[in-house]
């Protein structure tokens, strides 16, 4: 995203809003990425339908899922332009439109491809949604105010994604999943119209970045090795994690852990419920840590390790409650979003924004190859009376730990690297030896 580059004076003078102005902000914004949170986990609840209904198979049902990731990654690095050069309202206000449509197109497709032009449009109209909201929170709150109202934003997705489990299931009882998408195209209009009127313009401080400068900085990111360090690992613990809570997780319940569908519904609310926490949690924890210099990456390498944890006692299938499995799975699967925090204080600010969607981008793309390739993994096994093979869930999940492990590999190699290089640097510099400890 473009950044306002502010003077320390200029933001220690800016005031919070009144409370009234700040609803008119916060609200609309919170609302659209609880819509997106919630199209981006729904599915998990309702596979058994969209396979019983359509006859799909486990790698389109992967594909129809993911072609939301490979949407909404596709309008990352654009979007901190028109972010700049239009607003937050104007865009966000106007890609919801896109969102609704896809909702209603899902709603009354009869073929895989229908679905998976809905489910992209999706994927595309809910990509701002976060962006948008962080551009918005710094135009109009003082810089101390931020990491609250991003933390809450946050927990407003997972709001989204608590609503995508035992709330859709009881709407299942009333309609069927056509009928809850329909609904979710008429909240989404909604929610579109109320950023459009409510949410305040901010006039522009100064000259929106060049188009030349912002492409100039992309290269920036995507060039250096501190960057391409961690990328890897973020990239593949936070792919892996929607790719399983936001699809394989209610099956993967269903045919492993020989659950029925309300205690499905349950586990999984209890996954959202522990991601909403992981978030504030990991939050404080690396706010606190940071404080005596210890970096974000710290806590996010103790998270994603946990994570990976986990997925290995679903792969080596050792006897635990799935309860305990997955809400494990919902809190420690949060922690690679503490990357992005770390990214952002290893580069220049102007390029903040830059690195976010940079990382951004690369997570959504993993994250549609993880979900489809998993459902390809497991359709190269036959389906039991129930549902899908036990073993090809255990293939599926093993590639991506096995390519999280590998990501792990990269980290230490590139740390050693860069920490020589640098030593060596120093060494140049000064005539002598000196340590490091970076």
């Amino acid at each position: 995203m473009g950044e306002d580059v502010h003077s320390g004076k200029e933001d220690d003078a800016k005031t919070s809003p009144p409370f009234s102005l700040l609803m008119r902000i916060f609200l609309p914004f919170a609302g659209g990425y609880f819509l997106s949170y919630l199209y981006r986990t729904v599915n998990a609840v309702l596979a058994p339908n969209l396979a019983a209904d359509l006859g799909l198979d486990p790698s389109a049902l992967g594909l129809l899922t993911a072609a939301y990731f490979i949407a909404f990654a596709s309008a990352q690095l654009p979007l901190g332009v028109l972010l700049d050069r239009f607003g937050p309202r104007r865009i966000e206000s106007a890609l919801l439109v896109f969102a609704a449509t896809g909702a209603f197109l899902f709603a009354r497709g009869t073929s895989l491809a229908e679905l998976v032009v809905g489910r992209a449009l999706i994927g595309f109209g809910v990509s701002a949604c976060l962006m948008a909201a962080f551009k918005a929170f710094v135009e109009w709150f003082p810089r101390r105010q931020l990491p609250m109202i991003n933390g809450i934003q946050m927990a407003s997705g997972g709001l989204g994604a608590l609503s995508a489990t035992a709330p859709v299931e009881f709407f299942l009882s009333l309609t069927d999943w056509r009928g809850v998408f329909t609904g979710l195209a008429l909240v989404t209009v909604i929610v579109a119209v109320a950023v459009w009127w409510a949410v305040p313009d901010k006039p522009p401080a100064g000259r929106p970045t060049p188009l030349k400068d912002q492409g100039r900085g992309v290269w920036q990111v995507f060039s250096s090795a501190v960057f391409w360090r961690a990328a890897p690992w973020a990239m593949l613990s936070q792919a892996s994690f929607m790719a399983l809570q936001s699809l394989w997780a209610g099956p993967w319940l269903r045919d492993v852990g020989g659950l029925d569908r309300s205690s499905i519904a349950t586990i999984l609310f209890w996954t959202a419920t522990a991601m909403v926490v992981g978030y504030i949690v990991m939050g404080i924890i690396a706010e606190r840590l940071g404080r005596t210099g210890i970096r974000p990456m710290a806590v996010a390498i103790i998270g994603m390790t946990l994570f990976m944890c986990c997925q290995a006692v679903m792969v080596l299938e050792w006897r635990l409650p799935p309860m305990l499995i997955w809400v494990v799975f919902g809190f420690a699967g949060t922690s690679g979003i503490l990357v992005y925090a770390d990214l952002s204080q290893r580069f220049p600010a102007p390029l903040a924004g830059r690195v976010n969607t940079g990382l951004n981008l690369l997570v959504f793309l993993a994250a549609f190859s993880a979900q489809w390739g998993v459902g390809a993994v497991i359709d190269c096994w036959p389906n039991t009376l129930s549902g899908y093979a036990p073993d090809g869930y255990r293939a599926g999940f093993g590639l991506l730990l096995m390519l999280q492990l590998l990501s792990v590999v990269w980290y230490a190699g590139m740390s050693w690297k860069l920490k020589t290089a640098k030593r060596s640097v120093r060494v140049a510099s000064s005539g002598h030896a000196v340590s490091d400890n970076d």
